[in-house]
């Protein structure tokens, strides 16, 4: 029977971690961490994210603000605040809740935000770190994917990792990470001819295509870990939502270890954010 990955039990270890670490920067510096947390219009699934980060910042003594601007909200109007909170020393980390409206590019409301503060990892400056295996701030949901393998491998050096996902967000990062502990890494995605058949030599299996129930138990080698970032919200029979990892959780029997979803990946994202914010403030006292 796969051993399950108890990635809420981690996540809280981590953050209780954080809080000891943040009241020990606040009695050093006179003042805690500090993230700001900008959202651009009314999305639901936002509004959930950013509830519980707030939420988790409060819990491990890290003073959050929140600018929640309209949806129509001019893009000038949006780097002029992020300008601003870059300018501002008392604010540690910046993050830019996506998706944003269309009218706005992402791309440049990100490069806007100063590398230092950049919690979410991915201002080009972080990602050509990450590149180089220099000591940047790393993509929260990554870093989350290799503590939880930490815990169920002791030595990721030689093995096999597939990589199923090519986003800038997961898929890339996650693959830098992977070759940086000396992993053989292969890159795949939904396109990928020969899927199955590239799985079952895996090692570790890290999917995150957004395509619910792709990796079928058959694909996977009996003790392989598979660490499971896909979640996509769906009808069960009874007409029931349910939320649904890109693996068939139900085939994954003969695996060494899962991460479930929900309670794997999701819970980890928050609490690297709050590691990381801590860690941007601990560089910027000392710059």
């Amino acid at each position: 029977m796969a051993k399950i990955i108890q990635g809420t039990q981690i996540a809280r270890a981590i953050c209780d971690e954080v809080r000891t670490e943040a009241s020990a920067f606040c009695r050093d510096f006179g003042l805690p961490p500090a993230l700001a947390v900008i959202m651009v219009g009314a999305n639901p699934a936002s509004e959930v994210y950013v509830r519980q980060k707030v939420i988790e910042c409060e819990r491990a003594g890290i003073r959050s603000e929140e600018y929640r601007l309209p949806g129509d909200t001019l893009q000038a109007d949006l780097l002029d605040l992020i300008k601003r909170l870059n300018r501002d020393n008392k604010v540690h980390g910046i993050l830019v809740q996506l998706p944003l409206p269309d009218h706005v590019d992402a791309v440049n409301v990100l490069d806007a935000i100063a590398p230092d503060k950049d919690v979410d990892g991915f201002h080009p400056v972080n990602v050509g770190r990450l590149s180089t295996g220099s000591d940047g701030l790393i993509p929260c949901t990554p870093l989350g994917c290799m503590k939880l393998l930490d815990t169920v491998i002791d030595e990721l050096r030689g093995k096999h990792a597939v990589v199923i996902g090519k986003s800038n967000i997961v898929g890339k990062p996650v693959a830098l990470l992977l070759l940086e502990r000396e992993c053989t890494v292969t890159v795949a995605h939904i396109a990928t001819q020969g899927l199955p058949d590239i799985v079952r030599n895996a090692d570790v299996i890290v999917v995150a295509a957004g395509a619910p129930r792709l990796v079928r138990g058959e694909w996977i080698k009996p003790g392989a870990v598979v660490i499971d970032v896909g979640i996509t919200r769906q009808r069960g029979p009874d007409g029931k939502a349910l939320l649904v990892g890109d693996c068939a959780a139900d085939e994954m029997e003969h695996a060494g270890a899962v991460t479930p979803v929900p309670g794997g990946v999701g819970p980890m994202t928050i609490a690297c954010l709050l590691s990381n914010t801590l860690k941007a403030a601990r560089r910027l006292v000392h710059a």
